[in-house]
């Protein structure tokens, strides 16, 4: 038992030596391979170039000479790897032959900083790029730089034109081609659908991401906005792509413009045919009465009545058509009396106008005609102007005045002589020119219409003879006030602007001496 526990000790005891010899010798490889500086991740884009540093560092006091170093590519983890430069101190630097040939090249500097620099990059390029240097005696070291190929991807997007419908269809595409990494997409509208995405990655590691729209698009739809936005490393931003729904639908008709005025006379009287479609229709106009009338003129989908008759009281019909269907609209025209024609409106105002302006101009007449007849009854005391008694508003009963006070024919004609006329002119009124007063000369004295009526008089004389006429009716006036109220009521005379009216009973006749009888009457 004793023998076999020493064995046992010894054994483990070797072992754990060989445990410490290797911590030691990887931690002494670690310190080696902190020598080798390079970076760790470098990014680059197609057909661009790329530096990859590398630099050996060692103390001033390391006996570690370098005898060469390599550049190795490695596209993937893994994979085979293939030597693409060479750097000799004696023997200098070398390509082989690689899939970088003539494409890689030494940056200027000593063995110590082997960096190279990569032309033309291809996204097949991206991998594992290793700078190995060979040293004596510590043997080979190396340090790894990941080269990051990127690429933008092209992006699109445009509507797909569909036709209306009751199924979901796709109605808008979106893609990201060729980008790595691969881009996202997203969408952004306000009508009711889904999307789907698909991606596909091509042997140089880009990938392609497509996207499309689905919906069940309506007539309604047709040129509502959507938007595709593509979201990838390589943009500063996303990209969005606004579109409009392109949604195929058949016509629909319909005639605007009738304002059912449309009278005799009326002149460019327009219908216009109105269609909703996509793509745009046709539109042709006909007639049920037959051939369009000659006034009507047709221009695309208006129709122009140059001149309104009877020949287009009639139905107008509009018909509208696309590949996808057709549809039509009538309208039936109703030809109207003028209420005023509109050629003469202005005559016709102008006429109004004119007849206010002669009606103001004839009642301005009337007005001074009427006080020029009152100023004259003023002047002349009321008598008539034709010195017609039977004429004027004394009718068939006058009164005669002399030519002053005590101006009666004879010793009892101091005052007035009444005469009565039946039914014609003149029956007596001759009386009154029997017993007028006489001047003092041959001729008889004018009376007082003569007076009156005299265009020769001046404004002092008539004056003066209306003033002895005022007088001359005072006393008359006075005389016949004595009568009685029991006597009817002879004559009443006005002065001044009044008018001289003369009221007798028909039964009654004045005498020369100023009494009153009856004409019927019978004296015993």
């Amino acid at each position: 038992m004793a023998r076999d526990y020493g064995k046992h000790s010894s054994v483990s005891s070797a072992n754990n030596n060989l445990l410490v010899a290797a911590v030691i010798l990887l931690t002494i490889q670690a310190a080696w391979s902190q020598r080798v500086r390079v970076v760790p991740e470098v990014e680059a884009y197609p057909n661009e170039s790329v530096d990859l540093r590398c630099q050996f560092a060692q103390g001033v006091s390391s006996t570690t000479k370098l005898t060469q170093v390599s550049w190795i590519w490695e596209p993937m983890e893994g994979e085979k790897r293939e030597n693409i430069a060479v750097y000799h101190p004696i023997y200098g630097k070398s390509f082989p032959d690689s899939p970088f040939s003539n494409r890689v090249e030494f940056l200027p500097g000593p063995l110590e900083s082997p960096s190279i620099k990569v032309n033309q990059l291809k996204m097949a390029d991206a991998g594992r790029y290793t700078c190995e240097f060979a040293t004596y005696p510590s043997g080979n070291e190396q340090g790894t730089t990941t080269l990051i190929m990127l690429s933008k991807p092209k992006n699109s997007a445009s509507p797909v034109t569909v036709q209306a419908g009751t199924k979901p269809v796709v109605v808008a595409q979106c893609a990201a081609v060729d980008g790595k990494p691969a881009a996202d997409i997203s969408w952004h509208t306000a009508v009711p659908g889904n999307h789907s995405i698909t991606s596909k990655a091509a042997a140089d590691g880009t990938v392609t991401v497509r996207s499309e729209f689905r919906m069940v698009p309506t007539a309604a739809d047709h040129g509502k906005e959507l938007t595709c936005v593509v979201t990838q490393r390589t943009q500063d931003a996303p990209q969005s792509f606004p579109m409009k729904l392109s949604v195929e639908y058949p016509p629909t008709a319909s005639i605007q413009g009738y304002d059912e005025n449309w009278y005799r006379g009326r002149s460019e009287a327009t219908l216009v045919c109105e269609t909703n479609s996509n793509p745009p229709a046709s539109v042709t106009w006909t007639s049920l009465s037959g051939p369009m009338p000659d006034t009507v003129r047709i221009d695309g989908n208006r129709l122009i009545v140059r001149t309104v008759d009877e020949t287009v009281n009639t139905t107008f019909v509009c018909e509208v058509k696309n590949r996808l269907g057709m549809d039509k609209h009538q309208l039936t025209a109703n030809v109207v009396e003028p209420s005023v024609n509109p050629s003469s409106a202005g005559v016709v105002a102008g006429a109004i106008i004119f007849s206010l302006l002669a009606l103001l101009l004839v009642g301005a007449l009337i007005g001074v005609l009427i006080n020029r007849s009152r100023r004259q009854r003023r002047a002349g005391g009321g008598y008539p102007g034709n010195g017609d008694l039977a004429g004027g508003a004394y009718g068939n009963k006058a009164r005669l005045f002399g030519s002053g006070k005590n101006g009666g024919a004879g010793p009892n004609n101091n005052g007035p002589i009444y005469t009565y006329r039946e039914n014609q002119l003149g029956a007596l009124g001759d009386k009154a020119s029997n017993h007028r007063t006489t001047g003092t000369g041959t001729d008889p004295a004018p009376s007082a219409h003569n007076i009156l009526l005299s265009s020769e008089l001046d404004e002092v004389e008539r004056r003066k003879f209306n003033h002895c006429l005022d007088d001359s009716l005072e006393e008359e006036e006075e005389r016949y006030d004595s009568f009685g109220v029991n006597m009817a009521t002879a004559y009443h005379i006005g002065r001044g602007d009044e008018e001289m009216a003369v009221y007798l009973d028909d039964d009654m006749e004045s005498q020369r001496d100023g009494s009153v009888i009856s004409r019927t009457a019978i004296y015993v």
